[in-house]
């Protein structure tokens, strides 16, 4: 399992798990395909492009000629599939790409990965499937109560893996992953968005009361998770990826002002999303007994985000500045203020 084919790895998680295999595995060639919406940037993968053993093919998961033609001509030997549209808001407002893309797209590579042999394909989900969780910690077993068109779409895709599995015995693995950050998060994520915002002393638009409750998970742990499962895991297995690192929004929030030494008068509690979920809590034992466990604390990982994006404007202000600029006005801008923080 040499050649990798890992879909949307210009986007966020994709491009660092891409460099994690390409450091961790010297011999191991890492082919991204990638549609290049506007969450994948090749920028994200720069460093790589004088990598011998790195490849770039630009290409739809949806399009099952095209999947087809880049597994025989590199010769995949296995697909982890990161591609996906992935931002609830979207989803609320543009719900029939999500499907296009997290359900339909998913199938297509499910079908390359059985009709050429491959030796496994790693669905990369979710722990919105589970929907909210008001107490406890959700295991692999658990119902599926997505309540979004994103979490409805993801929890599509890894169904039909693991009916790909029982039915055709295809190799196939789920992850469940819970708020993943770190370096080249599009900036229409909490995180980032709430950093960039600071750094320009612009409004930070905080949902509803600020007390929802997220697992955070530093990008390089849950990249090492995925590469556990897809090495190590159990064929036709879900293995849930959390940090462990449960927050509310707002001291979320808190922390990054104070990071940056910005005032908290920059939050603006906005009207809140349709079906916003309370909270999210997975529960990692099983992954836990493959040997792996978060290695970043969720201090540290912060302040190393926050000083990432401070250190990288150009790479951040190139994006607001386009298609994100329309996308944030129509999200925040036109959103009625309820308050603003003390």
């Amino acid at each position: 399992m040499q050649k990798l084919m890992v879909t949307g790895g210009a986007g966020f998680i994709g491009s660092n798990f891409a460099r994690m295999i390409l450091e961790k595995y010297p011999d191991y060639h890492v082919l991204v395909y990638d549609k290049l919406t506007y969450a994948g940037n090749p920028e994200n993968l720069h460093d790589l492009n004088n990598n011998p053993r790195y490849t770039f093919v630009h290409g739809d998961i949806a399009d099952a000629a095209k999947v087809d033609e880049t597994v025989q001509t590199y010769g995949v030997d296995a697909i982890v599939n990161f591609a996906a549209e992935s931002h609830v808001d979207r989803s609320i407002e543009e719900p029939g790409g999500f499907i296009q893309t997290d359900v339909y797209g998913v199938y297509v590579l499910l079908e390359a990965t059985r009709k050429f042999g491959l030796e496994r394909f790693l669905q990369v989900s979710t722990d919105e499937v589970y929907g909210a969780v008001l107490s406890g910690s959700s295991l692999e077993t658990d119902l599926l109560q997505p309540r979004s068109p994103y979490s409805a779409s993801k929890a599509g895709g890894e169904l039909q893996a693991q009916a790909y599995y029982v039915t055709y015995n295809t190799p196939t693995l789920v992850t469940r992953g819970s708020n993943t950050y770190g370096p080249y998060q599009y900036p229409e994520k909490m995180l980032p968005l709430f950093i960039t915002n600071a750094i320009e002393d612009k409004p930070l638009p905080m949902y509803g009361d600020g007390m929802y409750v997220r697992d955070w998970m530093h990008v390089l742990d849950h990249c090492s998770g995925i590469d556990l499962v897809l090495h190590k895991g159990e064929l036709g297995g879900i293995y849930n990826v959390g940090g462990g690192n449960e927050r509310h929004n707002i001291d979320v929030t808190y922390a990054i002002l104070d990071r940056l030494n910005k005032p908290r008068s920059l939050i603006h509690y906005v009207q809140d999303r349709p079906g916003h979920d309370r909270r999210y809590s997975v529960d990692t034992t099983k992954l836990r007994a493959l040997g792996w466990e978060p290695q970043v604390s969720f201090e540290q990982g912060l302040a190393d985000t926050i000083d990432w994006y401070k250190n990288n404007e150009q790479w951040w202000g190139k994006i607001k500045s386009g298609e994100f600029a329309g996308y944030y006005a129509k999200m925040y801008e036109q959103r009625e203020i309820l308050s603003k923080h003390e």
